[in-house]
């Protein structure tokens, strides 16, 4: 394992060498770019119910995500088991940092940020996320999309906030015991495991497109390098087959195994 995992980081460090220094160094330390979209939005039909196929808001999404990761109970960023809405620190060697009891908890994060996905829009000017929640459909549907939401650690989650993410060491030093997953407060980046980095990259891609959101030059770089280098696996393949189930529809960068729109 620690062989592939050698071999994995030797691809990504070849892959982001061939952006450039300059252009990696915008990579690991800007945030992403979002344009608003003032093209007008299409009318959006949320579901309620938990076998109902269609977008749902994020309250909703919550209940069927439990379907999503059924038999794949394992956090993102530690690769720790839950069990229900109980991590199972010790499974992954978690050492909480400072809240010991959200490190304990279960909690569904965006990977996509609620922040890039609504911060421009005119609810959240008029009263932040929580507007946005209770008052705008098309911010509902985004914010509860399935293909944007992950099982976490709470603290993690917590540490994370809306921060983008970023590769800036290949010798992390623990934050949170084994955990391979960072933050940097000061900068404001996160570094996520390589485990999870082609997913991350997928991710994006989906909701950017997905949402008519701008991803910075610089963080496509970054995440065109992730998607080479860590190719579709059989987690998110199976991930996103339950939630075309779900919502009708998933993410074709995962079940084409492309990257066309975003990478050349």
């Amino acid at each position: 394992m620690a062989q592939i995992a050698k071999i994995a980081h030797s691809q990504e460090a070849k892959t982001l060498a061939k952006l450039g220094e300059m252009a990696l160094d915008k990579a690991l330390n800007q945030k992403n770019e979002v344009e608003p979209n003032n093209a007008p939005d299409e009318p959006v039909e949320l579901v309620s119910g938990r076998t109902a196929t269609g977008p749902r808001d994020f309250n909703r999404a919550k209940q069927v995500l439990p379907d999503v990761f059924r038999g794949m109970e394992s956090d993102f960023y530690c690769g720790c088991a839950y069990q229900g809405k109980e991590m199972d620190l010790a499974s992954c060697g978690y050492i909480p940092r400072k809240n010991e009891a959200r490190a304990q908890r279960l909690e569904w994060e965006h990977v996509v940020p609620a922040w890039v996905l609504g911060h421009q829009r005119q609810c959240w000017q008029n009263g932040g996320r929580k507007n946005c929640s209770n008052n705008d459909p098309q911010f509902k549907s985004a914010e509860g999309n399935l293909v944007n939401l992950v099982p976490s650690v709470g603290e993690v989650n917590g540490d994370r906030s809306n921060f983008s993410y970023s590769a800036w060491t290949s010798k992390p030093e623990p934050m949170y015991g084994q955990c391979k997953t960072i933050v940097d407060f000061k900068n404001k980046k996160a570094q996520p495991r390589e485990e999870v980095r082609g997913r991350i990259a997928r991710i994006h891609f989906y909701m950017y497109e997905r949402y008519q959101l701008k991803l910075s030059r610089q963080d496509q770089q970054l995440m065109c390098a992730w998607a080479k280098t860590y190719p579709v696996d059989d987690w998110e393949i199976k991930r996103d087959q339950r939630i075309v189930k779900l919502q009708g529809d998933g993410n074709h960068f995962v079940s084409e195994k492309t990257t066309a729109t975003f990478c050349t």
